[in-house]
């Protein structure tokens, strides 16, 4: 049994679902203005930020990375509409939906990340353990595991070329599949998840929810997730060194 909150998302994700099912429309690919997490808003995001704001409207203040601030309310509802905005918009099938709502007292109580592709779902509330599951189905289950993962995914790789060579290296196999909120709710099923750069709560809000039982590091520029302990200490020396050397090399 899930509360009513976590309830709403999954009806606004399942609406999501099922105006992208079968054809996308024309006005999807349009894109507009920037919008507060600063991308260029497109028409899948604002098609599905106003799916959110019917469904989740009534629980507090929602605040969105196309629109900003919409509603009041007590509790903050942090989403962002279509993560992996690009990969949705290339017909790639790894994008999703992650929704966190923080309560009065300024604790996160709720969080969900939906991938709309396989419509997969991560969810967890306050004092529980995290489920998966799926769109248009109730049968949760704890997060499915992979103890001997091949593959870590390295978020922003693109723009660190220097740690990517230190991973080869080190035969740390990685993919880079560009949507920060789902690869966070399947680092049970990789050898790590590794961020490298300056970043936005509505990608890590839910994400990071989902990470509490696992090895978690978050600093300024970087965030480290493993099941392993070992793996995320070693990331985290590797990052360090490689930050170290550049801003050494700017200042020759």
């Amino acid at each position: 049994m899930i509360g009513s909150f976590l309830a709403a998302v999954i009806q606004a994700n399942e609406e999501i679902a099922k105006k992208l099912e079968s054809v996308y429309d024309s006005d999807y690919f349009e894109k507009g203005s920037v919008g507060a997490g600063g991308d260029i808003s497109s028409g899948l995001d604002l098609l599905a930020e106003a799916i959110f704001v019917k469904h989740l409207g009534a629980f507090g203040r929602i605040e969105s990375e196309e629109s900003g601030a919409i509603g009041e309310g007590d509790s903050v509802i942090i989403i962002d509409p279509i993560d992996g905005s690009s990969n949705a918009l290339s017909l790639f099938p790894y994008f999703g939906t992650s929704v966190a709502r923080i309560g009065p007292d300024g604790i996160l109580n709720a969080a969900m990340v939906c991938n709309l592709a396989s419509r997969e779902i991560f969810f967890k509330e306050v004092g529980r353990p995290v489920l998966q599951g799926r769109l248009f189905a109730s049968d949760y289950h704890p997060p499915r595991i992979a103890p001997k993962a091949e593959i870590g995914l390295f978020e922003k790789a693109y723009a660190h070329p220097e740690i990517v060579l230190k991973l080869d290296r080190m035969g740390m196999k990685f993919r880079a599949p560009g949507a920060v909120a789902l690869s966070l709710a399947y680092a049970r099923t990789v050898s790590y998840l590794l961020y490298v750069g300056s970043y936005r709560i509505y990608d890590f809000a839910a994400g990071l929810a989902l990470c509490e039982d696992l090895e978690v590091i978050v600093e300024e520029d970087y965030v480290i997730v493993s099941k392993d302990k070992e793996t995320a200490k070693k990331l985290e020396q590797l990052v360090k060194e490689s930050l170290n050397q550049a801003i050494v090399e700017k200042t020759k």
